[in-house]
């Protein structure tokens, strides 16, 4: 059974920064692709970044430039960096894994975490 556990969510001001991580168990964790979603109250949920075994990236158009991911396959963990935060990047972010599809569709996940509550304050 594979496990993500979310971490490293708060309050921050706007232009502020945090990092989330996501903690993996129960599966070859560097053979996995891994990604960030987020979702806002009273939206659905969107896709921020992905990367794959490799460490190759791929960002949603309105977070490129200030989010990185990365991942510590020693760790079995999956990192977001945030940088120069806005309020309108307020939601719960998740950390997902085993996607069947295409890698910024929530559906083709298999995986979820419990989610980490991040509130930017304008």
């Amino acid at each position: 059974q594979v496990q993500l556990v979310e971490s490293g969510g708060g309050l921050v001001q706007a232009g502020g920064s945090l990092r989330l991580s996501c903690a993996a168990s129960g599966r070859t964790f560097s053979n996995s692709i891994m990604g960030w979603f987020r979702q806002a109250r009273g939206k659905e949920r969107e896709f921020v970044a992905t990367i794959s075994w490799s460490s190759s990236t791929y960002y949603a158009a309105s977070v490129k430039g200030r989010f990185t991911v990365s991942r510590d396959n020693a760790k079995n963990t999956v990192y977001l960096q945030m940088n120069s935060l806005k309020p309108e990047d307020t939601a719960v972010y998740y950390c997902a894994t085993d996607p069947r599809g295409s890698l910024s569709y929530p559906g083709s996940y298999s995986y979820w975490g419990q989610g980490t509550q991040v509130t930017v304050a304008s």
